[in-house]
């Protein structure tokens, strides 16, 4: 372990680490571009230089390594003026596209600018021009003119996915990101080069020109979209969300997410979802909310013996969910029907080495734990039997929130609808619910950015999360919906604010009445 001296503190730190992890390890701010902490070092960008005693000559701190005793500074004239002019240099052929580019407001070129830059550049040549907008593949968009060659996201696709798409052709101030000929960036982590990407040469063909960054609120939480389990951020505003990046743990998800993660956000948006219970009777579909509507289903759960009852779950709910839910179902009405729905069975264990999994939810683990507390052993061929037979008469479905992996969806719908009575809890719309003829509940329910719970992914790792917002106010949890379908009374607060953020300061305020610089608090030297 040794010790070093960085801009006056001691600092102790692991055999073999770099200037710059020291740096990060103690809280100095550094320039940087192309070092970054998931991939292998290049040392191309030049501009984390650092000035070490003894040497006569400033270094850069991504690739020279501490040594016992090293007394180091970035606060010094002589590296002032090292960086200051390397960004000059970056900047030489940068075209102004900051009005109309994605990445204002998160751009690592500004923020360099502004803490180490400030100088009066010295360019008179015309600036060297490149391609714009080029299409690398069903995902990603190429600015040429903005890119600075830190090569992160070529080295992304050669050490991580392992795709090797990319690549720096031509020389000098001619050179250029791009697919090798005859290829596309087309792998399941492209997004992540969008993310590493410290300017707008990367940007995202789902997020393009669709919101300034700073119009966005934030949120961390834990991706629902399979059973590796993610820790994400999620941002939104007022107008609902927008996109979905990965946060750092080292023991799941390190630096990244597959690019199925970052559709997450859709299916929890208001155009996607169910707004209010629909109840269909012989006289057809009744509108309420979805409270009364739980509390109306009771009134068949509690006529019904528990050997004509039966639940089905999806993986897709937190833990504290399912044990409230089979508590009631073992406890209240008296039965074992509970059963799992397993989506994608022949991919159900599959595993692509590096994120993605087979398995589409993010608590299976947590509902097998559930449902061995509880001593419940039943199959999904006893509940067709049953409902074959007409044994079982009353179904309970806790449905899935992303019906996008759940390809057997319209199956499952017309085999459950043989029960009498049909109650559907579920976020999200579906034609092939509304198409149901007979006793049919519909019933909304919260999204995971609604909630707080516990996820447990495949490793058995438990990961809480908390409440991000409200986008349906009347949509129930399991627990609620629990308590309601036996019968319990229940307040349930609603807002006429959806989007909210859900750790806002009570003098926070909000400016509804208009869009810009919603809930933006802290402001730029400028």
């Amino acid at each position: 372990m040794p010790k070093c001296t960085i801009n006056g503190k001691e600092v102790e730190v692991k055999d073999g680490t770099s200037i710059i992890e020291a740096m990060q390890q103690s809280g100095d701010r550094i320039a940087h571009y192309c070092w970054h902490p998931g991939l292998s070092v290049a040392g191309v960008c030049r501009v984390c230089m650092v000035e070490i005693e003894g040497n006569p000559r400033v270094q850069i701190a991504c690739n020279t390594m501490v040594t016992e005793g090293m007394k180091i500074n970035n606060t010094s004239d002589k590296v002032k003026d090292a960086v200051k002019w390397g960004l000059d240099f970056h900047l030489i052929n940068h075209p102004l596209d900051c009005p109309i580019c994605d990445q204002a407001g998160e751009c690592g070129l500004q923020d360099q600018y502004m803490e180490y830059g400030k100088y009066d550049p010295e360019m008179a040549e015309a600036k060297v021009k490149k391609h714009k907008v080029v299409d690398l593949g069903p995902t990603v968009v190429l600015d040429s003119e903005r890119c600075i060659l830190c090569s992160r996201c070529v080295r992304f696709t050669e050490e991580v996915s392992k795709t090797n798409e990319l690549g720096i052709f031509n020389r000098g101030d001619r050179s250029e990101i791009g697919c090798h000929e005859g290829v596309q960036l087309n792998n399941k982590y492209s997004l992540n080069t969008v993310d590493i990407c410290p300017v707008g040469a990367l940007t995202s063909k789902d997020f393009r020109f669709r919101q300034r960054v700073w119009y966005l609120k934030d949120a961390e939480t834990v991706c629902n979209g399979c059973s590796t389990g993610c820790n994400v951020k999620v941002y939104y505003n007022k107008e609902g969300f927008f996109r979905v990046k990965p946060v750092y743990n080292e023991n799941v998800n390190g630096h990244w997410m597959c690019d199925e993660g970052r559709d997450i956000y859709k299916f929890v948006n208001k155009e996607h979802r169910l707004m209010k219970a629909q109840v269909r009777t012989a006289s057809g579909w009744t509108e309420m909310p979805a409270g009364a509507a739980a509390k109306n289903a009771h009134e068949v759960l509690k006529n019904a013996s528990g050997d004509s009852l039966a639940l089905v779950l999806t993986a897709q709910y937190t833990v504290e969910e399912f044990e409230a839910i089979v508590s009631t179902f073992v406890n209240e009405f008296k039965t074992k029907k509970v059963y799992f729905w397993i989506n994608n069975k022949e991919t159900f264990d599959s595993f692509d080495g590096l994120l993605l999994r087979g398995d589409k939810n993010p608590n299976t683990k947590g509902l097998l734990k559930v449902l061995e507390k509880h001593g419940i052993t039943a199959t999904w061929t006893e509940l067709s039997q049953g409902l074959a037979s007409g044994a079982i008469k009353t179904v309970v479905v806790a449905g899935p929130e992303n019906q996008v992996v759940f390809p057997d969806f319209a199956e499952r719908v017309k085999e459950l609808s043989k029960a009498q009575n049909l109650i559907w809890l579920q976020a999200g719309k579906n034609d092939a619910l509304m198409a149901l003829t007979g006793n049919v509940w519909l019933i909304p329910t919260k999204t995971f950015v609604e909630k707080d719970g516990t996820f447990v992914n495949q490793a058995g790792l438990e990961q809480k999360f908390k409440k991000v917002t409200t986008v349906v106010s009347e949509a129930l949890t399991l627990t609620e919906a629990a308590l309601l379908l036996a019968g319990k009374n229940l307040n349930i607060p609603t807002t006429t604010q959806p989007f909210m953020p859900n750790n806002q300061r009570e003098d926070q305020v909000a400016l509804e009445a208009r869009k810009k610089n919603e809930f933006v608090f802290r402001r730029g030297s400028l």
